[in-house]
């Protein structure tokens, strides 16, 4: 039986977190969620995930410190691609991610439930 990918998600915003998991979990995921930068990047160090979803703008420790802060400090188990989610896509931070080991990024505003499926799966191959 094949197992369903384990995802991470960071988030702040309440309504996003649980409209993302949500359609996640609908399409097979299993996800774990984390509300700032400070627990997502503990979920992190403990690793073990596919794929993780990391906003860029959230209270106390935003997406960019937690690439720097994972640059710093491998993970117990490895984990897959890191994306990036943001609001901003003409922003320098999206280079700025990019250059800073960020698989790719997601702009909010853009993604249907089918299309944050959709750019999941094609992150995770």
């Amino acid at each position: 039986m094949e197992t369903a990918n384990k995802i991470l998600l960071v988030e702040d915003d309440l309504y996003t977190r649980e409209l993302f998991e949500e359609v996640l979990k609908d399409a097979g995921f299993f996800v774990e969620t984390a509300f700032d930068g400070e627990m997502g990047l503990s979920k992190i160090l403990a690793g073990g995930f596919d794929l993780i979803l990391l906003d860029v703008v959230m209270p106390q420790m935003d997406g960019l410190e937690v690439l720097n802060k994972l640059k710093e400090s491998a993970p117990v188990k490895k984990n897959g691609p890191v994306v990036m989610l943001t609001n901003l896509s003409h922003d320098p931070i999206i280079k700025d991610v990019l250059s800073r080991g960020a698989a790719g990024y997601l702009i909010k505003s853009d993604l249907t439930p089918d299309t944050l499926v959709k750019k999941v799966k094609e992150f995770l191959k």
